[in-house]
């Protein structure tokens, strides 16, 4: 509560004109280029279109989040990210993301067992505006891509308005709506489901990297199947996903 007192205040002398001091002052010179490149990085955003990309040339970041429980506005905290580079259909695991966050409240049995993640574990781990900041720093200006992606987008977007009080520019590509248009008679779209179909292995689900390089050998299966359709670019994709 005391934080986001002071990110409020914060806010309000950002507004008059007191950034770079005010905030300095407020919250340390580190929190306060943090949350500048933060910033600067979502403005940057809004200035790009990427619709006309060719998907074969397309930079993605595919990523998760494990979370507290379901609902940001709740108390529910992030408490790690995954992510993982690929250019068109290439899946760069070396270039990946990862890292616990200490949400500053206590992870319940059921999502310890869920994930494996202790409160132990996060005791030392960095905070939210330090790894929101490595995090966004790894995705640039790239496409986002998550499977069932309104929970990792309301999160992100939560975390995003706490810390920097800005929303998510990034453009998302859900993978659960891609299979949905792909496959729209299949009995469930969970990612195991899903994965299964596809002969992908599955390794330790609910961990954000391991959940994030298997939705990128997804996207990798559906990618291909949605080029023999002759759908190119960025643009074309979503004007079907629209219709469906």
């Amino acid at each position: 509560m005391k934080e986001q007192k002071g990110v409020g205040r914060m806010w309000n002398l950002y507004k008059m004109g007191g950034f770079t001091p005010a905030i300095a002052s407020m919250l340390g010179s580190q929190n306060a280029q943090q949350m500048a490149f933060i910033r600067n990085v979502n403005k940057e955003q809004r200035k790009q279109s990427m619709l006309d990309t060719p998907l074969r040339e397309l930079e993605a970041v595919v990523f998760d989040l494990e979370t507290t429980g379901f609902n940001p506005t709740n108390g529910d905290e992030i408490i790690s990210f995954g992510a993982v580079l690929m250019r068109g259909g290439e899946l760069f695991e070396s270039e990946s993301f990862y890292s616990l966050v200490n949400p500053k409240r206590k992870i319940s049995k059921a999502i310890v067992e869920l994930t494996g993640i202790t409160n132990e574990m996060v005791q030392d781990a960095p905070d939210l505006m330090q790894v929101l900041h490595d995090f966004m720093e790894f995705v640039g200006r790239r496409l986002l891509i998550a499977h069932a992606a309104g929970h990792d987008k309301q999160f992100l977007n939560a975390a995003l308005w706490r810390t920097s009080k800005v929303n998510l520019n990034h453009r998302v590509l859900d993978t659960m709506m891609v299979a949905k248009w792909l496959e729209p008679n299949r009995d469930g779209y969970s990612l195991d489901e899903l994965l299964n179909s596809c002969c992908i292995p599955i390794t330790d689900r609910h961990h954000a990297l391991q959940d994030s390089i298997m939705t990128a050998q997804l996207w990798q299966n559906y990618l291909t199947r949605i080029l023999e359709r002759n759908i190119t670019t960025l643009g074309d994709l979503y004007a079907y996903l629209s219709k469906h």
